[in-house]
C-alpha cells in the first residue's frame, strides 16, 4: 500500500491527497510534521534530507516535492484526466502546477503566516504589508487568467487546480482586507463543488 508521510494541515501534503483521492488510489497516511512529529529528526532525514513533507513511501520506493509526487500517482497509476496526455495541455498543466509551488507560494510567506496560519513571532506589520504586496500581485495574475477559463489551464480541471485552489483557498483564509477577487472566488466554489477535494478546502486548513 501507497503510504503518504505528512500532517493534513500542510498545503503540500494536502495537494498529494486530494489527487490521490481523485484517482480512488488506496494509501495510508502518517502524521510527520510540527507540531505533530519532528521531521528533523534521523528516521525522516533517511526518507527526506530537507526534512519536510510529504514523503511517499511505495514498496522500496521513496519520493519527495508534491509535484514530483502528483506526477508519479499520474504516470504509474493513470491515465487520469487530470494530467492530459495531450503535449500543449499537460504543458499548460505543468505551468501553472510549477507556478503555484514557485510564484505564488513565493509571494505569500510572511503575510500566510501572520495572518493565515497564525504562527506566533509573525506579528511584524512592515513585514506583513510587504509580504501581502507581492501575494497581491500574483493573485492578480490568477484573477485574469481565471477570467478566461474555467479552470486554471483551461476548460477542464486538472491536477494543476489541486494545487491552485488551496492557494486560492489559503488567500481567503486571510483575516484582513484584502482585493476581493471575484474570479478566484467563483472558482474555488466550483472546485468544492465538481471534486473530491472539499475537505481539503475547508477553514480549518489555510
Amino acid at each position: 500500500m501507497l503510504k503518504i508521510l505528512g500532517r493534513v494541515t500542510s498545503i503540500n501534503v494536502r495537494k498529494v491527497l486530494w489527487l490521490a483521492d481523485e484517482m480512488g488510489l488506496t494509501y495510508e497516511r502518517e502524521d510527520w510534521g510540527m507540531p505533530l512529529r519532528d521531521p528533523k529528526v534521523p528516521e525522516f532525514l533517511a526518507l527526506n534530507p530537507n526534512g519536510l513533507v510529504p514523503v511517499l513511501i511505495d514498496e522500496d520506493f521513496v519520493l519527495w516535492e508534491s509535484p514530483a509526487i502528483m506526477g508519479y500517482f499520474a504516470r504509474k497509476y493513470g491515465p487520469t484526466l487530470l494530467a492530459p496526455e495531450e503535449p500543449r495541455a499537460r504543458a499548460l498543466c505543468d505551468q501553472w502546477l510549477s507556478w503555484q509551488g514557485v510564484e505564488l507560494a513565493g509571494s505569500w510567506g510572511y503575510a500566510a503566516m501572520a495572518l493565515a496560519r497564525k504562527v506566533p513571532g509573525y506579528d511584524d506589520d512592515a513585514k506583513i504589508d510587504e509580504s501581502l504586496t507581492r501575494w497581491t500581485a500574483k493573485m492578480r495574475i490568477l484573477e485574469a487568467q481565471l477570467g478566461k477559463t474555467a479552470f486554471i489551464a483551461g476548460e477542464a480541471m486538472t491536477m494543476a487546480d489541486i494545487a491552485v485552489g488551496l492557494a486560492v483557498h489559503r488567500w481567503f483564509s486571510v483575516e484582513r482586507e484584502t482585493e476581493p477577487m471575484p474570479q478566484a472566488r467563483a472558482y474555488l466554489e466550483r472546485l468544492r463543488g465538481e471534486s473530491k477535494g472539499g475537505q481539503y478546502l475547508t477553514e480549518k486548513t489555510p
